[in-house]
């Protein structure tokens, strides 16, 4: 079935799907979403997110390195990194930030390469990717260093409290919400969403995980975002075909 909807996947991981892009892309068109944009967690897979950004014309790329690969940057990796966002289908560097809930590299590692990346992003006048598990006070701390970000900011599959999620906004980003926003047990993030201006918010499947219910432990895919914006007009109090949400990456000329 096909929707009229004019949809953005702001955070996918296309080069980590079980099946194919294009079919996968095709599914995600019908059901009203016009754009994905694919991020890079490694250098490797932001090579396969340029690469697809390049292969379909309704992707773009995000390249950098996840908090889990945090100790693989170094100078050559950094060179290739800058390299790629040298292509005109990447609209930003990342992902990037802090995981404390693995801990896959060392902190220390973590944070020198969250501020090359925020760098970079500086360097290069493009929005930053952030992902940010059981570190928030840490995130907040180096992001205010950089900050305001004008619209380059945007929080990933936001797990934060109100407070944070007003503190984002303040240094001129956007929060971004995933599948768990439908998820029964996820109060304090809709409640978020209920408090947050419809144009600091963005939407994210994060796919192929954390699908949104009902189709929670299963492979995610962009097609589902619609279900993801369901629930957002939802909490907003409007109409799924008035959820009108901000684009902060711009598009290649």
């Amino acid at each position: 079935m096909e929707y009229d909807m004019n949809l953005v996947d702001t955070h996918a991981h296309l080069d980590l799907l079980e099946e194919d892009v294009g079919g996968a892309l095709e599914r995600a068109r019908l059901a009203g979403v016009t754009r994905v944009v694919t991020i890079g967690i490694s250098v490797e897979s932001s090579r396969r997110a340029v690469q697809l950004a390049n292969l379909f014309p309704d992707v773009l790329a995000v390249v950098g390195l996840h908090p889990h690969d945090a100790s693989d940057l170094d100078a050559e990796a950094l060179r290739t990194l800058r390299r790629l966002a040298a292509d005109p289908r990447v609209v930003g560097i990342g992902e990037t930030g802090l995981d404390f809930y693995r801990n896959l590299s060392p902190r220390d590692d973590q944070e020198r390469t969250f501020r090359s990346l925020l760098d970079l992003a500086a360097e290069l006048s493009l929005p930053v990717v952030v992902h940010d598990r059981e570190a928030h006070a840490d995130t907040l701390r180096i992001l205010e260093e950089y900050a305001p970000f004008d619209g380059r900011l945007i929080m990933h599959c936001f797990s934060g409290d109100l407070n944070m999620a007003r503190a984002v906004l303040d240094m001129g980003g956007y929060v971004s919400v995933a599948g768990p926003v439908t998820f029964h047990n996820a109060r304090r993030l809709q409640d978020v969403v209920r408090e947050l201006p419809l144009d600091k918010l963005l939407i994210e499947t994060d796919c192929p995980f954390l699908s949104p219910h009902p189709h929670r432990g299963k492979p995610n895919s962009p097609e589902r975002l619609p279900l993801i914006a369901k629930k957002v007009a939802e909490l907003k109090g409007v109409e799924l075909d008035r959820l009108l949400l901000p684009d902060p990456f711009r598009r290649p000329a």
